[in-house]
């Protein structure tokens, strides 16, 4: 077992524990040897507890393997192991034949379905925000009716109204999206460390990715700029003065 494991329940080698299996069987077993393998890199359980195979099918007789790791002779390629391997397994389909490419590519996919969903959610975030600037922006022509109206009689021309109201509106999408990524980033780093502890050690920004987003919330922000804007530009000057 892991030597902490072991530190912790002050257990050491030669003691003899009682264990518990599946179905009920109890039995006591003699510790070993110590290790420093936490959770047993995929073999273990927490607590790095290791079995011998003679125990576990004296008492879980019937018991399936979830991963069997084969070592290749001298002088065969993996290619060739995996040729075999398939070709002696193809009776069971219940059974996958995965080198290390393989298996990193099973976590990044399981990943990317939460990815998916991550993204699924902003996207419906995106609908909301262009939503909330639209209302914003067209509650901000109603409420400034009369300086607009003061802005267009001193010349302010239809086009620079316009031009005016999208800026507003690219400041106010892109200050949200440098917030909202300011802050997912603090979060993320958070989360890293907390992974760490778990062996993912590797920390990756996605810049490209940082840069979309924030030019997406400026484009976002003159689309739902088009129609304030559309609306404010069409006032009748004189009402718009004399506006309360």
């Amino acid at each position: 077992m892991d030597a902490g494991f072991a530190a912790d329940h002050g257990v050491r080698t030669g003691s003899t524990i009682p264990v518990e299996f599946p179905g009920g069987r109890r039995t006591g077993l003699t510790v070993g040897a110590l290790t420093d393998m936490e959770s047993g890199e995929g073999f273990g359980v927490r607590g790095g507890l290791f079995l011998g195979i003679a125990a576990v099918e004296e008492y879980v007789p019937g018991g399936q393997d979830s991963a069997l790791y084969v070592n290749a002779a001298d002088g065969t390629g993996a290619d060739e192991l995996r040729d075999r391997l398939e070709t002696t397994l193809d009776p069971y389909p219940q059974v996958q034949v995965r080198d290390q490419a393989d298996y990193k590519d099973l976590v990044h996919d399981q990943i990317a379905v939460l990815l998916y969903l991550v993204y699924a959610l902003l996207g419906l975030a995106i609908i909301i925000a262009v939503l909330g600037v639209v209302n914003t922006l067209t509650l901000s022509v109603v409420e400034r009716t009369r300086e607009i109206g003061l802005l267009r009689a001193i010349g302010l021309s239809r086009r620079q109204l316009r031009r005016m109201i999208r800026l507003e509106a690219v400041v106010i999408a892109v200050f949200g999206a440098v917030l909202g990524l300011g802050l997912g980033l603090v979060w993320g780093v958070c989360m890293h460390r907390v992974l760490a502890l778990e062996g993912m050690t590797a920390l990756v920004i996605p810049w490209g990715t940082v840069l979309t987003v924030v030019t997406g919330a400026a484009v976002v922000g003159v689309v739902a700029a088009l129609l304030p804007a559309l609306r404010a530009s069409r006032m009748n000057v004189l009402e718009a003065i004399a506006h309360e």
